[in-house]
């Protein structure tokens, strides 16, 4: 016999259903659709990383590493280096009085660095190299001739993690930055006429037997974006969005890598003798972009991956070259831009939140014909830049999973912000990159909803860029094992792999 309801106390059920938070997690299964922050951890690593000594907490690791390069002298195809958050190298708290403070700093720096990549990528669609903006040769006599930067905010970017490298013979270690967005190799070198305060002693070239001046005839000067010529010896310069610039002799060293990765003789670097700027404590930087001038161009790398851990940790993790990458790692192909070959643009199709796809088109992802426009996948840049119609369709998206959430201020280039300060932890729609195939990068929460302060303000970790470029920065790769197989040409993705 058929059961008749109550017409009332079917729209009842049907309200709980629709309406309870309970319902909509039963919804929403938290292996696909949602991922839980921990707000405390969080908020403890941003807590912790103010009172962070690189004296007691780094100088241990660096001994080691330096006493197995000493003693190891064979060549392995494959090596790894251990690889830091460049802000570990100092102490925040003799910088900055709270989080918030450093978190601003931080992202000033990051809207710098974005400037200068859009800038790079501009000049390179128009034709424009940096040299063309610099006296002729001839006129170029001396080495400060080349210390203002070319044009106000031109910029390769100064990366945001160190790794330990030996320089010389015998060998010297020195804490480098690691660039995607980069080439050009460098460190500071005696006698200085104007450097930085570095954690490392300053290179003497005098005392390395491995130093090797390059003639301005040498094709890796004729590489070099900005070059000039001093007494038949070639000269560089690389200058960085946040105003700070390197000048100095084009040479080649020998470069020796962690505990298995032995030496390489000949490898051409910059020796700056003129280097201003924000480069918190590094020796110097190793390029990791696709021009010919980068490490891993100039060691005919087949592949190299890194896993970036949260810049709040004092956690190491690895850079590996020629490693075979993961086996779930989840690959989009690597685009050739033919106007550049420093960045790595990879083919993205959309993105998603909640499991469900937001509706753009994928050709705000791509490059056009000029070579305006694609998708990066960059070391340096902090905070993933969209496209205005897709970072407002994502976030859009976002806050309509997450009105439950007390919401607050918007924070510098941040606007959609939460007040999570009576919450040690809260769930949250999963956000997801769409790669080519059909396949699905999905982040930790911790990767899209950061603290800026100490009090338990959060905000969405992504922005709009009225720029063509887009760029997937490192806070959205931290905790992915990015491998970069280069003689495959493509990018992979393998979460939890640090």
């Amino acid at each position: 016999m058929a059961v008749k309801l109550n017409p009332l106390l079917i729209s009842a059920i049907l309200t709980v259903l629709i309406f309870s938070p309970t319902a909509i997690s039963r919804d929403l299964p938290p292996s696909t659709h949602t991922a839980l922050l921990d707000v405390s951890a969080s908020l403890k690593l941003a807590q912790d990383v103010l009172s962070f000594d690189p004296q007691t907490q780094l100088k241990p690791i660096f001994d080691q590493t330096q006493t197995a390069i000493a003693n190891h002298s064979s060549h392995s195809s494959s090596f790894s280096l251990l690889l830091h958050s460049r802000d570990s190298l100092i102490s925040a708290g003799d910088h900055h009085d709270d989080y918030r403070s450093l978190v601003l700093s931080r992202l000033a720096r990051d809207s710098a660095r974005v400037d200068s990549l859009n800038l790079k990528l501009q000049l390179a669609v128009d034709g424009v190299r940096k040299s063309d903006l610099l006296p002729t040769e001839d006129q170029v006599l001396r080495t400060e001739d080349l210390s203002t930067p070319v044009v106000s905010g031109t910029s390769q970017g100064s990366g945001e993690y160190f790794t330990r490298i030996g320089v010389g013979q015998p060998v010297r270690q020195f804490s480098m930055v690691i660039d995607t967005g980069s080439d050009v190799n460098w460190l500071q070198c005696q006698p200085c006429s104007d450097c930085y305060q570095q954690s490392d002693p300053i290179f003497n070239p005098s005392a390395s037997s491995s130093y090797s001046p390059l003639s301005c005839q040498s094709p890796q000067c004729s590489a070099l974006e900005v070059s000039a010529c001093r007494s038949g010896r070639c000269l560089y310069q690389v200058s960085y969005g946040d105003g700070s610039y390197t000048v100095g002799d084009f040479v080649t060293e020998t470069l020796s890598f962690g505990t298995s990765g032995g030496s390489v003789k000949g490898v051409a670097l910059g020796c700056g003798h003129d280097d201003e700027g924000l480069f918190v404590g590094a020796a110097g930087l190793i390029g990791l972009g696709g021009g010919q001038l980068s490490l891993t161009s100039q060691l005919k790398a087949s592949s190299f991956s890194y896993c970036l851990v949260n810049r709040d940790s004092s956690a190491s993790s690895t850079l590996e070259f020629n490693s075979a990458s993961p086996g779930d790692s989840i690959f989009a192909p690597i685009l050739k831009n033919s106007k550049t070959d420093t960045f790595y643009f990879v083919e993205l199709t959309g993105m998603s939140v909640g499991g469900v796809p937001i509706s753009v088109s994928p050709s705000l992802f791509g490059a056009d014909e000029s070579g305006n426009g694609g998708i990066i996948v960059d070391s340096g840049t902090a905070i993933t830049r969209l496209r205005t119609p897709v970072y407002e369709s994502l976030r859009d998206a976002f806050k309509k999973r997450t009105q439950e959430l007390p919401a607050a201020s918007g924070v510098s280039l941040f606007d959609t912000c939460y007040d999570l300060s009576s919450r040690t932890s809260v769930r949250v729609p999963t956000v997801s990159f769409q790669l080519a195939g059909g396949k699905t990068w999905a982040l930790p929460a911790k990767n899209y909803l950061i603290p800026v302060d100490n009090s338990g303000t959060f905000c969405f970790a992504f922005a709009a860029t009225t720029s063509s470029l887009s760029i997937i920065g490192n806070v959205q790769q931290q905790g992915t094992r990015v491998s970069y197989d280069l003689a495959n040409s493509r990018v992979g993705f393998s979460p939890n792999k640090c």
